[in-house]
């Protein structure tokens, strides 16, 4: 079940997130987790699945659930598969049973896993990496963010906008010249570390900037928490570096969105 900390610990990376929101809210279901920020970007109004599923009517049951739950709060919402959770019949007609509820695949992102990272094959380059704490740093995050992932400035905003999650979101700025270019953050669940939104500005990629800062967040995970297995779901664009760094995948995770 390598599976199993990758899917536990991307279920953690949202609970955190809707924890620490005024307007958050989780919520366990039969087979089902829901965990909502509240928010205007769907994809962190989210909802996974808790256990295995063992044919097409549980699965639709579980997606029903789910589906019930945010048409009450009028929210967008999004459902995120780990595909190791299901038997091969459903997962094979998985897109034809989401589009019953007007959900359509956005992504399907590798899952990916470390023991240990291995050394890095070319000397790192230098940034001043500040951890996100106050404001300016915060912004330059969701600043990066919001460019690199594509997504309105505001709803990265409204995302990140409570003090109390960095308390267990731990987030890096990469700063070259006073210039914030590149992120990375942490999550611990799941008895595994959680790397998310990693990110360089276009302009300064491909000179190893999301390397330098990645490896910078892990080893901060690895002093302050003693874990060294890492989980992370890839990009097109940082899959080859994952494989260079020891990740290997296990899982694919399919993201399904109103």
């Amino acid at each position: 079940m390598d599976f199993a900390p990758v899917e536990a610990n991307l279920r953690d990376s949202f609970r955190v997130l809707a924890a620490h929101r005024q307007a958050g809210e989780l919520r366990e279901m039969d087979g089902v987790s829901i965990a909502s920020a509240g928010v205007t970007f769907q994809m962190f109004n989210a909802a996974f699945l808790s256990a295995p599923v063992s044919s097409e009517v549980q699965m639709d049951r579980r997606v029903a659930q789910a589906a019930v739950y945010f048409a009450a709060r009028g929210q967008r919402w999004a459902y995120w598969v780990c595909q190791d959770w299901l038997d091969s019949r459903t997962r094979r007609r998985l897109q034809q049973l989401f589009s019953r509820y007007h959900l359509h695949q956005v992504v399907e992102l590798p899952g990916m896993l470390a023991e240990q990272v291995l050394p890095p094959v070319r000397e790192m380059p230098s940034l001043d990496v500040r951890r996100v704490s106050g404001d300016p740093v915060r912004a330059a995050f969701c600043a990066i963010g919001s460019l690199c992932f594509n997504v309105p400035i505001e709803w990265f905003k409204e995302v990140f906008d409570g003090a109390a999650v960095w308390q267990d979101f731990a987030a890096y700025v990469g700063y070259l010249d006073g210039e914030p270019v590149a992120t990375a953050a942490t999550v611990i669940g799941g008895g595994v570390v959680g790397v998310y939104n990693v990110a360089t500005l276009p302009g300064h990629q491909r000179r190893g900037y999301a390397e330098a800062i990645m490896r910078h967040a892990l080893e901060q995970a690895r002093m302050e928490h003693g874990l060294s297995r890492t989980i992370l779901q890839s990009t097109p664009q940082g899959f080859a570096l994952y494989e260079r760094m020891g990740y290997r995948t296990v899982t694919s995770v399919a993201v399904f969105c109103s």
